[in-house]
């Protein structure tokens, strides 16, 4: 053991990998429906990894970080600029509401109880559970001047609040918003989901927006129903849940267009959703294999909304527009805004940037992409110059100092980055030529990126855990019970007695200003729908920035 220990001590890059390795392969475990997550089992992987007194220069978490806070930032740009300028900005107050009273909780917390800013700072990233909070102290106590030792001090201090706070902060949070919010206020979650996408429509027509499984099937038409009549008029006796691809007359295949008339014994190819095609077959005629005439090209393919002609329109408009015509038998199989999947209603407004993934005949998928916006085909490679320029950038702004009074204010390079994030996000959004990282390699920088940051935080924190945990543990956990508590219930107040918000969409704006990830999925669980996530990722977006500012504030009181 002891020679392991030597080698880590030797080649400290061997512990920070040791430690990700544990935070995610623990992170990912589960019991019943609770998990520390990878972010808490890393640090407590680091924590423990570090008693061996392993040094890491500061400078690592530092980059780590900047490349985490980029990528939150990009993920998050396009909702959070939409907010500010669309009908968006009553949840965008409520989110800057909801984070100052975490902020005002923790502070006076902290204050009561005697607490540094390390510990405070700390108390609030885990009982609000925002590692952004973490970070940008981190930063800020780091350049504040302090000399090695109290910086030392400082620094193992505040892992030891966010460990022993952040569970509570998580499990705490989802139990709230799923089981004891709509118990407190008197509403059925799932009753409430239900009606919203009642209320709001769930399709267009008497058919539905989400094609979940696509097919085509070939028949030959015997029905008197449908012989004699065009193209158009079989698809709307069909509801349009219904399209016709293609058709043999005899040893021609033909594609079809909406004039084109099926005669007596023709071959049709019928496409559409499986439920679909089950519950309408016996209406076609008899079922034949038909290898040649089913052999088109189908592509699935991820859609960005650019064209300013049909943002802020709804989905069923889009869908009624546009799938009608230029590419029947094209489908909607999936809907996502900000990395997050949305429920396909027909009433939700579509906003640029917005990715609406469709399937269907290849040319048909290039009609409508087309015209709606730009093909995101799936590409390895990423823009790192743009990433990198705009991490360079922002932090060279954040970094500016400004003498007020004779005090030295500035934002720090860290929230200098998350808002170089949040503008090249929004950039790529609108300008979809150049700026391209692709969801996995997003994926690959927000987590990397975190977690390499909290890895190196818990190896160097770890000499002084112990004694702060002994010293601190039972009160910060308590403290960090009220932190929690406290900002989620004056979201309940302001969303359901002052904003008025549908209860679902409240219940998820909650979630997403306290950037509780958990608590969404288990809303979304317990009311057996998506609609809670429509209040989420405005709240989402606007927490991360507002709680990277705020912890400004945090520091310099203390």
């Amino acid at each position: 053991m002891s020679s392991v220990i030597a080698t880590i001590q030797k080649y400290p890059e061997i512990a920070i990998y040791l430690t990700i390795a544990i935070g995610f392969w623990i992170g990912n475990l589960k019991i019943g429906n609770f998990s520390l997550g990878t972010v808490t089992s890393t640090l407590l992987a680091g924590l423990l990894i570090g008693q061996a007194n392993i040094s890491l220069p500061p400078v690592l978490q530092s980059t780590f970080f900047a490349m985490f806070l980029f990528a939150v930032g990009y993920a998050v740009g396009p909702q959070f600029v939409r907010a500010l300028r669309s009908d968006g900005l009553p949840q965008v107050v409520f989110a800057v509401l909801v984070c100052i009273s975490g902020l005002v909780t923790a502070v006076i917390l902290g204050k009561l109880l005697g607490y540094n800013a390390a510990l405070t700072a700390g108390l609030l990233s885990g009982g609000y559970t925002n590692s952004t909070v973490l970070g940008v102290a981190t930063d800020l106590i780091s350049q504040s001047g302090l000399d090695p030792q109290q910086l030392k001090m400082a620094l193992s201090l505040m892992p030891v609040a966010y460990a022993v706070t952040y569970p509570f902060g998580t499990a705490g949070s989802a139990w709230i918003l799923a089981t004891l919010a709509p118990k407190m206020l008197k509403f059925d979650l799932a009753a409430e989901c239900e009606a919203y996408e009642k209320a709001h429509g769930t399709g267009v027509g008497n058919g539905t927006t989400a094609y979940r499984e696509f097919s085509a099937r070939a028949f030959r038409v015997n029905n008197p129903e449908l012989i004699g009549k065009s193209v158009r008029e079989i698809e709307r006796l069909f509801n349009h849940e219904i399209f016709v691809r293609r058709v043999r007359n005899g040893n021609r295949i033909v594609d079809c267009d909406d004039c084109t008339v099926i005669h007596e014994n023709d071959v049709v190819a019928f496409s559409g959703g499986l439920s679909a095609l089950i519950a309408y077959q016996d209406r076609f005629g008899v079922e034949v294999k038909d290898v040649p005439l089913l052999d088109f090209s189908t592509e699935l393919l991820d859609l960005v909304v650019t064209n300013r002609a049909y943002a802020n329109k709804t989905l069923g408009e889009i869908l009624r527009t546009l799938f009608g015509k230029p590419g029947r038998g094209v489908f909607l199989t999936k809907f996502v805004r900000s990395d997050l999947a949305m429920p396909l209603n027909s009433e939700i407004t579509i906003q640029r940037g917005d990715v609406l993934t469709i399937l269907g005949a290849k040319e048909d998928v290039a009609k409508i992409a087309k015209e709606l916006g730009y093909a995101d085909r799936p590409l390895e490679n990423s823009d790192m110059a743009f990433m990198g320029f705009g991490i360079v950038v922002g932090s060279l702004l954040g970094a500016i100092t400004v003498h007020v009074a004779g005090i030295p204010l500035s934002f720090g390079t860290s929230v200098g980055a998350i808002v170089a994030g949040i503008f090249c996000g929004y950039l790529r959004s609108t300008k979809r030529t150049f700026g391209r990282i692709p969801g996995p390699a997003l994926w690959v920088f927000n987590n990397v990126g975190l977690n390499g940051f909290i890895a190196v935080i818990g190896l160097n924190a770890a000499p002084g855990f112990v004694s702060g945990l002994q010293t601190y543990g039972v009160t910060l956990f308590l403290a960090g019970t009220v932190v929690t508590m406290v900002p989620l219930f004056v979201g309940l107040f302001l969303g359901h007695y002052v904003f008025k918000f549908n209860p679902a969409i409240m219940l998820g704006a909650c979630a997403g200003a306290r950037s509780t990830t958990a608590a969404l999925g288990a809303l979304q669980d317990a009311g057996r729908s998506k609609v809670p996530a429509l209040g989420y990722t405005i709240g989402y977006a606007v927490s991360r920035l507002v709680m990277a500012v705020l912890t400004i504030v945090v520091v310099n009181v203390f």
